[in-house]
């Protein structure tokens, strides 16, 4: 074969291969297009579902002081756990322990921090 027949039978391989990737897309596109068509909610009659403009007032309830100094409490003591959680009580491992967690991980750093020496040297 020559070099010509070589470099026409790769754009030929090239074109097909572009050309049905495009043609698979636009298939792609034209089903969703179909799908999203087919599952749209069905057209509401006029009147129908509209919700009012004012919503109804709801009435306060009424919570004995007992329940309410128990959700106060709870609150205060969620707020307090969740400071804690950077607390060293809350970790598993000390800040800066785990530097060296993976081979892979130190052989990186240790090119990302070593200078550069030319190679003559």
């Amino acid at each position: 074969m020559t070099l010509a027949e070589r470099l026409t039978t790769g754009l030929n391989i090239t074109i097909l291969g572009m050309g049905l990737v495009f043609v698979l897309l636009v298939l792609l596109w034209a089903l969703l297009t179909v799908m999203l068509r087919l599952d749209r909610p069905p057209a509401r009659e006029a009147g129908e579902g509209i919700a009012p403009a004012q919503p109804a007032a709801r009435k306060p309830v009424k919570l004995p002081p007992e329940l309410l100094s128990a959700i106060a409490v709870a609150v205060f003591t969620h707020q307090a756990v969740l400071r804690k959680q950077a607390a060293p009580a809350m970790r598993s491992h000390w800040p800066g322990s785990i530097l060296f967690a993976s081979r892979w991980v130190a052989g990186g750093r240790h090119q990302q921090t070593q200078n550069w020496h030319p190679r003559g040297r």
